[in-house]
C-alpha cells in the first residue's frame, strides 16, 4: 500500500488561500497540489487547466454521452489524471479547501454525465492512467485499478487462465471504478452474482486524504462502496477481486423473432422460464420497433451466454424453453473470452486484443432508464407495449433476467438491494446523432413516454431503478448539501431499505 502523504501544518494552507486573492487562481492550485503530494512523479505534470492545449482533448476522450459535450455544458476548473496515489490524496484536501466538488471519472460511461459534470464549481479526477491489473492464480484473485477497463480486466484474466473469468458488465470500455461501486452485473449473474458480490477487499482515499483498506476503514464503508456508488464516500483507488470458475468451452446464441413469427407468445413465455431456467444459462432479450417489407413490426432478439457446450444447452432448452425452437445451427461454441466479444457484437474470430481499445468506434447521445418486473406481463399488457413502441418508433427496451444466485443473497448484504422477487430488470434506450437541444429534447419525450406507459406493469413504493443506469428523471440533489428528504427521492428507488444506511455511514465518513 502507498505510503500516506505527511500532514502539512494547516497554517500553510491558510498561507495559500491567502496568496490566492493576489496571484491567479491556478498557480494557486498547483501549489497547493504540489504541498500534499509526492515531488516524483510531480502532480503539475498530470494536472490540466483550460488554458492547456491538453485540456480539450483529456476531457472529451471519456465523454460517452456526447449530450455532455457541448459549449454550454459546465466545465471543470481543472482536470487530474493521477499517476500516484498521493496525487488523489492532494486533490481531495486542496478542493476541500477552496470549495470545489470532485468529480471521479473512471471510464465516462455515466449515462447522465454525472461523473464529468456538476453544477457547482468542480475538478475531475480522471483516473485513467490507473489501470494496473494483476492476477494471482494461486489464490485465485485479481488487484485491478478503478481506471483499468471490463475489457482489460477480462483480458489480463484469459491471458493468465482459460478456466477463469469474473462477473461483470458486457461492455469492454466501461470502467471498473463506477462499473463495481454501482454493482456490476453481467451475463454470469444468475452463476456468480454481482461483480460486488466477488469483490474481497479494496483501497480508498478518504476524505481526509487518508488511504485506507479492508481493515482499516472498516465494514460500514466497505459495504457502503460495494454498490452505494464509491464516490458518495471517497475516492477508490483499486479493488481485488476472487475470480470464478468458467469451463473450458462455452455457448452463445443470438436468435431474432418478429411479431409475425411468434415473438408475443416467446417472450411472454420467457418471463416464466428466464429466472428458473439453470444457473449456468442466461438469456436477455432486446426489443426493438423495426420496419420488415414496409411494415412497422417488434424485432425479438434473445442473446443468451451457457456455461457448459452446445449438447447440454440445447437439452436444457429443449425441456425448459422449447417455444425458442432453438436448434444445433444456431448454438456457437468458444471459450469465455470470446464469448465477451461475441456479446459485444464482435464478429466471430475477432482478436481479443480489441479488449485493450478503450474507446468505442462512435460515440453518440443517449439516454437510459431502467425498471424491475416482479410480476410476469400478460400477452395483452405486451401487445400493448409493442404497440406504443412502434407509434413511438424509437426507444427500445433491454429484458435481463435474474435469477439463480441474485436470489440467494439478501438485499442487505450489499447496498444493490434489487435481489429476490425480480423477474428482469428493463433497460430503456433511445440514440441518436442528430445534434441540437430541440431534436435532444424529442428524443428524451420520447422515451420518458415509454417510461410512463409501462408504469403498471414494474415494481411499486418504491419503482425501483439500477444505480449504474443513473437517471437524473428520477431525483435529483440541489445546489448545496441536499436534505434527507429531497435525497430520499431517489435514494429510495436506487437503495430501497439501504438507503438509511448509506445515510448513516455518508455522515460518519464525510458529513460535508
Amino acid at each position: 500500500m502507498s505510503a500516506i502523504v505527511p500532514i502539512i501544518p494547516i497554517f500553510l494552507l491558510h498561507i495559500l488561500m491567502a496568496m490566492a486573492a493576489s496571484e491567479p487562481l491556478q498557480d494557486t492550485y498547483l501549489q497547493c497540489l504540489s504541498l500534499y503530494s509526492e515531488p516524483s512523479p510531480p502532480i503539475s505534470e498530470y494536472t490540466y487547466f483550460p488554458n492547456s492545449p491538453s485540456y480539450p482533448p483529456i476531457l472529451e476522450s471519456y465523454i460517452r454521452n456526447m449530450r455532455f459535450n457541448s459549449l454550454t455544458t459546465p466545465k471543470p476548473a481543472f482536470i487530474v489524471a493521477p499517476a500516484h496515489v498521493s496525487h488523489i490524496q492532494a486533490s481531495i484536501i486542496c478542493c476541500k479547501s477552496f470549495g470545489l466538488e470532485i468529480r471521479i471519472r473512471s471510464g465516462g460511461h455515466d449515462y447522465d454525465g454525472l461523473s464529468y459534470v456538476s453544477q457547482s464549481p468542480f475538478i475531475i479526477l480522471d483516473m485513467f492512467l490507473l489501470r494496473s491489473v494483476v492476477v494471482n492464480l494461486e489464490d485465485e484473485t485479481v488487484w485491478v485499478d478503478s481506471g483499468a477497463t471490463i475489457g482489460e480486466l477480462y483480458y489480463r484474466i484469459a491471458e493468465k487462465s482459460k478456466i477463469h473469468g469474473f462477473p461483470a458488465g458486457v461492455c469492454p470500455t466501461v470502467g471498473v471504478g463506477g462499473h463495481f461501486s454501482g454493482g456490476g452485473y453481467g451475463n454470469m449473474m444468475r452463476r456468480f452474482g454481482l461483480s460486488v458480490d466477488n469483490i474481497l477487499d479494496a483501497q480508498i482515499v478518504d476524505a481526509d486524504g487518508r488511504v485506507m483498506d479492508r481493515e482499516t476503514m472498516g465494514e460500514d464503508l466497505f459495504w457502503a462502496i460495494r454498490g452505494g456508488g464509491g464516490a458518495s464516500f471517497c475516492v477508490i483507488v483499486s479493488w481485488k477481486v476472487k475470480l470464478v470458475p468458467v469451463p473450458e468451452v462455452v455457448t452463445v446464441f443470438r436468435v431474432e423473432k418478429t411479431l409475425e413469427q411468434g415473438a408475443t407468445d416467446i417472450v411472454h413465455q420467457w418471463q416464466y422460464v428466464a429466472d428458473k431456467i439453470h444457473n449456468d444459462l442466461f438469456i436477455r432479450v432486446v426489443l426493438s420497433p423495426v420496419k420488415r417489407k414496409g411494415q412497422k413490426t417488434i424485432r425479438a432478439k434473445f442473446n443468451a451466454l451457457f456455461l457448459g457446450n452446445a449438447q447440454q444447452l440445447l437439452d436444457i432448452m429443449n425441456e425448459s424453453f422449447p417455444e425458442l425452437g432453438l436448434v444445433g445451427e444456431q448454438c456457437i461454441e468458444m471459450s469465455w473470452i470470446d464469448s465477451v466479444l461475441f456479446w459485444y457484437n464482435y464478429p466471430v474470430g475477432t482478436s481479443t486484443d480489441i479488449l485493450l481499445e478503450r474507446h468505442p468506434t462512435q460515440e453518440k447521445f443517449l439516454k437510459r432508464k431502467s425498471d424491475y418486473v416482479q410480476q410476469p406481463i400478460s400477452k395483452i399488457g405486451l401487445e400493448g407495449i409493442w404497440k406504443k413502441m412502434m407509434e413511438l418508433g424509437k426507444p427500445a427496451l433491454t429484458f435481463n433476467p435474474y435469477g439463480g444466485k441474485m436470489s440467494e443473497i439478501t438485499e442487505l448484504e450489499t447496498p444493490f438491494p434489487h435481489r429476490a422477487g425480480n423477474i428482469y430488470k428493463i433497460q430503456y434506450s433511445v440514440n441518436w446523432k442528430e445534434e441540437g437541444n430541440d431534436v435532444a429534447n424529442r428524443y428524451l419525450d420520447l422515451i420518458r413516454k415509454l417510461y410512463d406507459f409501462m408504469t403498471p406493469y414494474v415494481s411499486k413504493s418504491p419503482r425501483s431503478s439500477y444505480l449504474n443506469y443513473r437517471d437524473v428523471d428520477i431525483g435529483v440533489n440541489g445546489a448545496g448539501n441536499a436534505s434527507y428528504e429531497e435525497a430520499s427521492i431517489w435514494g429510495n428507488k436506487y437503495f430501497k431499505r439501504n438507503f438509511d444506511r448509506l445515510v448513516e455511514i455518508k455522515t460518519k465518513v464525510d458529513d460535508i
